[in-house]
C-alpha cells in the first residue's frame, strides 16, 4: 500500500461542509487500506469564503486553497473535481470540469432537475468518448451488507423479485423551531426529503435488485411550512416568504417536503413501496430494504450497518426464518481491507470505498458506475412522484423507461 513511487492524482474539492468533510476523510485514507494505482493528492479545496476556507484546508488536509471554482478546475495539479456542493450549482460545475478535461465525482441528487440532470449526462458521455469520466456519490451502494446483497439477488439466491421496501427515517427536523438550512429550500435543493434520501433508496432499490423503477404514485407533505431563519440565509429575500413571527423572529417558507411515500412497479414486474421522511421521531438514519423473491428475502437497516439479514425459502418451515450474516468477513465486498472479522465498519469507510472504487475505474479507462446516465434516472424517478403527488395520479410514467 502507500503510495510512493506511484504516479500522483491531484484532486480539488468544491464544498467543504458535511458531505465535504467526509470526503476528504475518504480521499485521506484510501491510499493506506486499497492498493490504488496512483496517489491521490489532495490538491486544493474551494468556498466562497476565504477565510473558511483556509481553516478548511487546515483541518481536513487540503494542500491549497480556492474561492472560486473556476479558478479550482484551471488548475494544473487538479484532475479529479469532487462537487459537495448544494445540488443547484452541481450542473453548471460538473459540465464545465467534464469540458476541461476533469473526472468528476458528484455528490447525490444529480441535479435540482431532469434538465440540469439531462445536460450533465449528455456532457458525461461526451467527455467519456475522450477519456474522462463521471460518477454520481451514491454511497450506500459501498456498504458492504448492500454490495453482498446485491451479489446474492445477481447469483439468483432469492428467485424472482416480487417486492421491495424501502426507506429512509430521519428526525432532525421534528422541532419547528430548527432553522430554515439550505435543505428546506427549493432553490437550493430542488426538494426536501424526496431528493435529499428518496435519491439513496431509489438507487439502492434499483442497485440492489438490478432492475428500474418504470412507473410510480405517490404523495408528498409539509408537517412545518414556516421556520426561523438560519443565521446564514438572515438575508432571504421577500420572495422567500420572510417576515417575523408574534415573538419577532424572523421566519421564512418552508417550499419543499418533509415527508414523501410513494409505491411503483419494478422492470421485471415486481411491486416496490418507499417512504422518505425527517419526522420519524427516534430514527436517526434509518436506511432500510427489504427485497422479497420466489426463493429467498434480504433485509438490511443501516442503523445496524454490518448486519444483512437473509431468509431461505426453500428450507422446510420448522426451520426457516431470518438470520444475521455479520458482514465484516475478508470475503465480503470491501470488508477486507479493513478490520480482523467482527469489528465493524462505519458511515466514512463507505465513502473511502466510493472513492476506491471511482480512482480504479478511471485510471483504468472503465466507466464508473453509479454513471451521471444512473443519476439522470434516480432524477426522473424523482420527478415522476413530484408530478404524481401535485396531480393526485394512480400511476405516473418514468421518463426514459
Amino acid at each position: 500500500m502507500g503510495g510512493a513511487g506511484k504516479p500522483a492524482l491531484g484532486v480539488g474539492m468544491v464544498g467543504y461542509a458535511f458531505m465535504g468533510r467526509v470526503h476528504s476523510q475518504a480521499w485521506r485514507s484510501v491510499s493506506a487500506f486499497f492498493d490504488l494505482p496512483v496517489r491521490p493528492v489532495m490538491a486544493a479545496v474551494c468556498g466562497r469564503s476565504a477565510e473558511g476556507s483556509a481553516a478548511a484546508a487546515e483541518q481536513l488536509g487540503w494542500a491549497g486553497v480556492e474561492t472560486d471554482w473556476r479558478a479550482l478546475i484551471a488548475r494544473e495539479d487538479v484532475a479529479v473535481v469532487d462537487i459537495c456542493t448544494p445540488g443547484d450549482s452541481h450542473a453548471e460545475i460538473a459540465i464545465a470540469a467534464l469540458e476541461a478535461g476533469k473526472h468528476v465525482l458528484c455528490e447525490k441528487p444529480l441535479a435540482n432537475t431532469v434538465a440540469e440532470a439531462e445536460a450533465m449526462a449528455k456532457a458525461a458521455r461526451a467527455a467519456a468518448a475522450r477519456g474522462v469520466y463521471a460518477m454520481v456519490a451514491f454511497n450506500y451502494r459501498r456498504v458492504p451488507a448492500v454490495a453482498l446483497a446485491a451479489r446474492w439477488v445477481a447469483e439468483g439466491r432469492l428467485g424472482q423479485i416480487r417486492h421491495v421496501r424501502a426507506q429512509y427515517l430521519q428526525d432532525w427536523i421534528v422541532d419547528p423551531q430548527f432553522p430554515l438550512v439550505w435543505r428546506l429550500r427549493r432553490e437550493l435543493a430542488g426538494s426536501g426529503a424526496l431528493g435529499d434520501i428518496g435519491a439513496h433508496i431509489i438507487d439502492t432499490a434499483q442497485f440492489v435488485t438490478g432492475q428500474r423503477l418504470t412507473g410510480v404514485s405517490g404523495v408528498t407533505e409539509t408537517f412545518v411550512t414556516r421556520r426561523p431563519l438560519a443565521q446564514a440565509s438572515a438575508g432571504l429575500s421577500a420572495r422567500s416568504g420572510s417576515g417575523a413571527d408574534e415573538a419577532g423572529v424572523e421566519m421564512g417558507e418552508v417550499d419543499v417536503d418533509d415527508a414523501a411515500l410513494f409505491i411503483g412497479r419494478l422492470s421485471g414486474g415486481g411491486l416496490a413501496s418507499f417512504e422518505a421522511t425527517r419526522f420519524a421521531g427516534g430514527r436517526k438514519n434509518a436506511m432500510r430494504i427489504e427485497v422479497n423473491g420466489s426463493a429467498g428475502s434480504l433485509a438490511f437497516d443501516f442503523e445496524a450497518m454490518n448486519e444483512l439479514w437473509f431468509h431461505d425459502h426453500s428450507l422446510p418451515a420448522e426451520e426457516a426464518g431470518f438470520r444475521r450474516v455479520l458482514v465484516t468477513e475478508a470475503g465480503h465486498p470491501y470488508a477486507g481491507a479493513w478490520w480482523p472479522p467482527g469489528h465493524g465498519l462505519g458511515y466514512e469507510h463507505t465513502f473511502t470505498h466510493e472513492v476506491r472504487d471511482f480512482v480504479e475505474a478511471i485510471t483504468s479507462g472503465v466507466a464508473p458506475a453509479p454513471s451521471f446516465d444512473d443519476g439522470l434516472n434516480v432524477q426522473r424517478v424523482l420527478a415522476a412522484v413530484e408530478r404524481s403527488a401535485a396531480d393526485q395520479s394512480r400511476l405516473t410514467s418514468v421518463e426514459g423507461t
